[in-house]
Formats: C-alpha cells, sequence, structure tokens
C-alpha cells in the first residue's frame, strides 16, 4: 500500500496550467521512438477535465485532423510525459464536457471566442522636486 500512496502523493506537473474546457491548447509531450526522444505538439480543444486526487488527474483534447476526422487524445495531468500545456485561447462555453462537438463538422463544430477585458495600465506619475 506504500507504494500506490506514493504514487497518489506525487505532487503536480508545474509545466500543465489551469484549464477549463473550451480552451485551446498546445499539449507538447515526450514521445519515445527506439533510443531517440523527441517533442510532438497536440493542438487542439479541451473537451473534457477529469480533476482526480493525485496522479488520476485527466484531460481531453480534441482536434480535427486532415480530411475532418476528429482525434480526440487523454493526458494524464500529472505525467512527466508532457513537457509544457500552453493555452492559446479560450471559448465562450456552457457546459463541463463538450461531447456535442463529436456530432458536429466543419464551421459548426467552432466555439465562440471568449473576450476578455484588457485594461490599460496608466503609468504613475511621480512627482517632481519644486525648488522651495
Amino acid at each position: 500500500m506504500d507504494l500506490v500512496n506514493a504514487i497518489a502523493k506525487r505532487e503536480a506537473n508545474p509545466n500543465v496550467p489551469t484549464l477549463q474546457p473550451g480552451d485551446r491548447v498546445k499539449v507538447h509531450t515526450r514521445i519515445v521512438e527506439g533510443d531517440r526522444e523527441r517533442i510532438q505538439v497536440f493542438q487542439g480543444t479541451v473537451m473534457r477535465l477529469r480533476k482526480g486526487k493525485g496522479a488520476t488527474a485527466s484531460f481531453t483534447v480534441r482536434r480535427i485532423a486532415t480530411h475532418g476526422v476528429g482525434v480526440e487524445r487523454t493526458f494524464l495531468a500529472n505525467s512527466p510525459r508532457i513537457e509544457k500545456v500552453e493555452v492559446a485561447g479560450h471559448a465562450h462555453v456552457r457546459r463541463a464536457q463538450l461531447y456535442y462537438l463529436r456530432g458536429r463538422h466543419g464551421k459548426a463544430a467552432r466555439l465562440r471566442e471568449k473576450r476578455t477585458l484588457q485594461v490599460e495600465q496608466t503609468p504613475v506619475a511621480t512627482e517632481t522636486p519644486t525648488g522651495e
């Protein structure tokens, strides 16, 4: 039982940011082919988050491959094989799991982009010393 607890208590992968369904992400994973190792990028939309405790947390990313074929891939959030996850954008969604995207094709499978208000930073005026 100590081995199971040790695996479950493994700390989270710091290269995985906080994700939400509808995020457009680029997942960089390490692929081992024979004696060589390379980085492969899988870019798509986060369809599902499974927030488990410790080693059981995972997320599913869907992308549209050639000829309109949808490809889904599930990643373990705490896997050491994940090099990094980049969030490219956020979409406005009202569901926790986006399984309805499986039945949509072409432009119907697009998600509306979430607009965020960017507040302009005004420079703080520094007081100049007066000759009093």
